[in-house]
């Protein structure tokens, strides 16, 4: 028989949640905020701020309502883990990888960097219609 051990709980350590605009601009400072508020927790997650900067276009590229924000939230757990959620206004349309090709030589590949540097990632309904790209990364076991 064996033994049986509940699932492990990982706690929140620091959260972080901002407003921005959905245009160019909101998509720069979401990466900056990125940036800044990961140097001031003391942690540093290789293409964390490349995640935030491909999800925050998105959010302003494919998810933009006149009138409405997207949501960039930042969570970090006592492991170390990164969770990055960009929050925007149009649930109806959903990310999906595009390979390389002709037809998106100059776009469409972004979440092949998200893909690229996190653990996981996946898309959640948010409320009044909207959608929410998350990724989580987690920190390199061999650096702990």
């Amino acid at each position: 028989m064996s033994q049986k051990f509940p699932p492990q709980v990982v706690s929140l350590t620091q959260h972080f949640t901002v407003l921005l605009s959905a245009t160019r601009r909101g998509a720069r400072l979401a990466r900056l905020l990125t940036e800044r508020q990961l140097e001031e927790w003391g942690t540093y997650l290789d293409g964390s701020a490349d995640v935030v900067a491909e999800l925050a276009a998105n959010a302003v590229t494919h998810g933009r309502v006149l009138g409405r924000d997207f949501r960039l939230a930042l969570r970090l757990y006592e492991d170390g883990t990164l969770r990055v959620e960009v929050t925007d206004a149009r649930g109806d349309r959903l990310p999906h990888i595009q390979e390389a090709g002709a037809e998106c030589a100059e776009s469409g590949r972004g979440l092949l960097i998200v893909a690229a540097y996190a653990d996981r990632w996946g898309v959640d309904q948010a409320p009044a219609g909207g959608k929410t790209v998350w990724a989580e990364m987690a920190p390199d076991r061999g650096d702990l």
